[in-house]
């Protein structure tokens, strides 16, 4: 619920709207987005014309996705609930995707079970997921060296195929994995990036939060460092290459 998620999601707009091109929903399918956050994935499909059912665990975020919904006139049922349980019934949807939202859950074998679960047979599951070695697994490591980490397995197992496999292990016909560039485009330098992070990202906001003044400095000094060595772009402006894992199954 930290931070604000919902202006932060709008800078990853270009690919979420790539991620969702991709797997081809046709008008009037059903559509579930786990981990929605401010509904961004969800959305998109309405305006597509796909039956769009958004589930986050933070109701903050399901409050803003409501008001984004009617600020539009979308008809997108948006809904309080956890990944390891979701408030669906079985096989209720044509697609179940996670865009950076599923991997996050601290029980992956049950977030697993349950897009299962609610998707049809036949049906598509797909995610989109950082890697570890990605940019973004950078700079969780990162934060890691300042603040330690939740006790649960790394979110970013969900960028390894064998994991993804062993994962879904006998409740799939077919599993596609494509890394992929996702691109983090920022207008204004890398020392501002870190502070819109600081600002606005749950995980980066409440790791700061845990450390002193010395300790906000030095983790901000390494951030900093990180993103001003991965950007390609001239001065004043930040844009870094993040990998991700896209993985697309077909649910037997």
């Amino acid at each position: 619920m930290a931070g604000d998620y919902d202006r932060f999601s709008r800078y990853l707009k270009a690919g979420t709207v790539e991620f969702y091109e991709r797997l081809g929903v046709p008008p009037g399918a059903s559509l579930l987005d786990v981990g929605c956050g401010s509904g961004q994935l969800a959305l998109i499909a309405a305006r597509g014309g796909a039956h769009a059912v958004g589930v986050d665990i933070a109701p903050n975020w399901i409050d803003r996705a409501r008001s984004r919904a009617a600020e539009e006139g979308l008809d997108v049922e948006f809904r309080e609930g956890d990944a390891e349980a979701l408030p669906f019934e079985d096989a209720q949807f044509d697609f179940v995707t996670s865009n950076f939202g599923a991997m996050f859950a601290p029980r992956p074998e049950l977030a697993a079970a349950e897009m299962l679960r609610v998707c049809k047979p036949g049906g598509t599951i797909a995610m989109c997921n950082w890697t570890s070695a990605g940019f973004a697994g950078q700079m969780f490591k990162t934060v890691a060296r300042h603040v330690a980490p939740p006790e649960m397995p790394s979110p970013f197992l969900w960028g390894e195929e064998s994991v993804v496999r062993q994962r879904f292990h006998g409740g799939i016909s077919s599993l596609r994995m494509t890394r992929r560039d996702y691109t983090f485009d920022y207008p204004y330098p890398p020392a501002s990036v870190v502070e819109f992070f600081r600002e606005n990202y749950g995980p980066t906001v409440a790791a700061f939060a845990k450390l002193d003044g010395p300790g906000r400095r030095a983790l901000r000094a390494d951030l900093n460092a990180l993103w001003t060595r991965h950007n390609e772009c001239a001065k004043g402006c930040t844009c870094v290459r993040g990998e991700s894992l896209e993985v697309i199954a077909v649910r037997a």
